[in-house]
């Protein structure tokens, strides 16, 4: 069964990135491998930027959750700029291991990936198929938009530095952790607000069944994207479920 597209019915797509528009492989494998090897010069180089100092306020009080819940992160220390900065490293890598959907990692890491960007050392990764299904949601007059847990900065880079191109200007809103879980279907229901949009005319997708669940319950359409080196996914017999996004939205 395929999503029928209609004026009455669908009107905005919802992305995921990891694992729907672009590889696991390359966002574990190639970004998160880059970030972690350049978080203590990107710190060094601006620990005392305004950018730098929210993100570590924001990263101190998850920590103190952390503690809270006894859940043993390693040591943020007081003492040396240098001291400190490998503190938070490390706290940094700890929640990289975990895969925590850290809202002040997420922001560090647009930050160094921009850099990697711009200087052309790295080179974002899409599917075969997502660039003409984008462009053919947008002849469609749909509105595109994008919901990942990585920063919107973070997001706007990798479209904006794909190796087919700049996708940017077939893409309308970026939606982060800042408003809310990817699990909380309040989530959802604040994108939709924010879109102009009843969340009953916007499909989400995504490769994260907990996630359809959650923009399910707030209304939506929902497909399960299938793709080579993502994780199985238990349940959601409820969604959809597409190995590409040729056909879908036609």
């Amino acid at each position: 069964m395929t999503l029928q597209l209609t004026t009455a019915h669908v009107r905005g797509v919802l992305l995921d990135i990891e694992g729907t528009t672009t590889p696991i492989s390359f966002v574990h494998e190639v970004l998160f491998s880059y970030a972690r090897a350049a978080l203590k010069d990107y710190l060094t180089a601006h620990w005392n930027s305004t950018e730098t100092v929210a993100d570590i306020a924001r990263l101190r009080n998850e920590h103190a959750s952390d503690v809270d819940r006894q859940l043993n992160p390693p040591i943020l220390v007081q003492g040396t700029v240098d001291d400190e900065i490998d503190s938070v490293v490390a706290y940094l890598n700890w929640l990289i291991d975990r895969d925590r959907k850290s809202t002040a990692l997420k922001s560090l890491q647009g930050k160094i990936w921009r850099q990697g960007y711009l200087d052309g050392t790295l080179k974002a990764e899409l599917f075969n198929d997502v660039p003409a299904a984008l462009e053919r949601w947008r002849n469609a007059g749909l509105s595109i938009n994008i919901f990942s847990s990585g920063s919107e900065l973070a997001q706007r880079l990798l479209f904006a530095h794909t190796q087919a191109g700049d996708f940017t200007g077939l893409i309308d809103s970026y939606f982060d952790t800042k408003v809310g879980r990817k699990t909380d279907a309040e989530s959802y229901r604040r994108i939709a607000a924010s879109l102009l949009l009843p969340a009953q005319s916007i499909v989400f997708i995504s490769d994260v069944v907990a996630e359809l669940d959650a923009a399910s319950l707030a209304g939506m359409d929902t497909v399960l994207c299938l793709r080579p080196g993502n994780a199985p996914q238990s349940g959601g017999e409820q969604h959809e479920r597409v190995h590409t996004l040729t056909g879908l939205l036609i």
